[in-house]
């Protein structure tokens, strides 16, 4: 109730001080948001600045410009940002936080700057415009923060400092990406546009491996994207589109592309008038299994949507109740730990991307990430139509994606342990345990339905005898 009773206080404040809002601030202007002495853990304070439209007067939201504080980690940041009813599209601090104490000031100086200050005007954020006559900072109908000179010409937008949000009307370049940080993890992933190809990729530990991609037909290559009423278009150097990525919603138009923090799943939404909320009218990814991180690494994602663990032991002969719970970080280093490579039948990696070799057979394939002490997993195949000339080995340097496949899909998946803390580990057949291990929710499931079946049926029979008994 203190936190809520704080944030509000500020919002009214920030309202009598600066009057109500509207899309454009001049030179000179100057506003400052308090933050609380203590760390109050979970904390927002926000005071919205500017606007274009009215979300009273209109079906759809509008996009709000804010200047935000936000409890991160024992400390305060200070940005400023973008929003589309709700939803954030924009924020200053989305790849480097600046981080302050007692108060945060938003300034347009007198020489064109936009800065963000902390104490003793300290700067910790800039658009780096002084001396281009800038006159205005204005928020567009697009959603796009503008800085324009006497002349209306753009000096600086945030449209050209992507963070994990695509709004319609946005162009992308080539060479450039949306970024999104999921909490807890070192992990992060991006949407790129390269020349050949739109693509996501997760990125762990200087690694990058792709998990969806769309490319055009006929090897086109791409100059820019840009989201339209209907999708993501691609052009070519000619601006002619060469293809799009169409959003299956008919009747409202795309609002934005967004990357989703915490699945890395790539999302074009409407705004529903019937719900009032952002819905997708596109996924790239429609099943859990599909996703980079569904599952914690050395996890495998099953049938049923739900997390197994490869089964490894401990010194004690007990099952490790954490799926890299015995797993070194790095088997680099000089360390005298002794390894084996570990099959998993009928199973597969999301990831791509990953350096591969071509006519390889399996134990070559297994010698070679045991080779190398940065190798923690590798995957092989038979190539099309199980031809053994056409055997190919990937190694990976990370263990994830990991996903439940059907039987005889020719793939082999085999992951880096120490030798001697595999389940059952010199039997030959491990097929065996993994399909123990991978269906064991699947197998519950089926049980709970065939009980439920039977006791229906049983129950139905008892009830027609005893029907049958009474008009006799």
């Amino acid at each position: 109730m203190k936190l809520y009773l704080y944030t509000i206080l500020i919002l009214i404040l920030v309202m009598i001080n600066h009057g109500s809002c509207d899309s454009t601030i001049h030179v000179g202007h100057r506003v400052s948001l308090a933050i609380p002495l203590e760390y109050n853990d979970g904390f927002i304070g926000r005071a919205f600045l500017m606007d274009y439209g009215d979300d009273t007067k209109q079906i759809e939201p509008s996009f709000r410009v804010a200047l935000s504080t936000e409890a991160n980690k024992g400390k305060y940041s200070c940005s400023l940002e973008v929003f589309l009813g709700d939803v954030k599209v924009w924020n200053s601090g989305h790849y480097s936080k600046f981080y302050t104490s007692d108060v945060c000031f938003l300034e347009l100086t007198e020489d064109g700057d936009l800065q963000l200050k902390g104490p003793k005007n300290r700067i910790g954020w800039r658009t780096g415009t002084s001396g281009q006559g800038v006159e205005r900072l204005q928020i567009l109908r697009t959603g796009n923060l503008v800085l324009f000179d006497v002349l209306n010409q753009i000096k600086w937008q945030s449209f050209n400092f992507p963070t994990d949000v695509m709004l319609w009307g946005q162009r992308l370049d080539v060479s450039t990406w949306l970024t999104s940080f999921p909490r807890n993890t070192s992990s992060f992933y991006t949407f790129e546009i390269l020349y050949n190809k739109v693509a996501l990729y997760l990125n762990s530990g200087g690694l990058k491996y792709s998990y969806w991609e769309f490319k055009p037909s006929k090897n086109r290559n791409i100059t820019f994207v840009e989201l339209g009423s209907k999708g993501l278009e691609l052009f070519d150097d000619k601006h002619k589109k060469i293809a799009q990525i169409i959003a299956s919603w008919k009747v409202q138009p795309v609002r934005f592309l967004a990357l989703g923090n915490r699945t890395g799943n790539l999302g074009i939404y409407f705004y529903s008038p019937t719900t009032r909320k952002f819905e997708a009218s596109f996924q790239a990814l429609n099943t859990t299994c599909d996703l980079p991180l569904a599952c914690k690494p050395y996890g495998i994602c099953t049938f049923s949507n739900s997390c197994s663990c490869i089964r490894l032991l401990t010194t004690k002969n007990h099952e490790v109740s954490d799926c890299n719970q015995r797993v070194p970080s790095r088997f680099c280093g000089g360390g005298t730990t002794q390894v084996e490579m570990l099959e998993l039948n009928d199973v597969v990696t999301v990831l791509k991307d990953a350096p591969k070799r071509i006519n390889v057979t399996k134990t070559t394939c297994a010698n070679l990430c045991l080779n190398d002490c940065k190798c923690v997993a590798a995957l092989h195949s038979y190539g099309d139509y199980g031809d053994p000339s056409s055997e190919q080995c990937s190694l990976f340097w990370l263990v994830a994606g990991i996903k439940q496949v059907e039987k005889g899909s020719g793939l082999s998946y085999m992951v880096k342990v120490p030798k001697g803390t595999s389940y059952h580990h010199n039997n030959p057949s491990v097929k065996k345990w993994v399909l123990i291990v991978v269906g064991v929710v699947d197998g519950l499931i089926i049980i709970l339905v065939l009980g439920g079946l039977v006791y229906y049926l049983v129950h139905k029979r008892r009830n027609n005898l005893q029907g049958t008994n009474n008009d006799t």
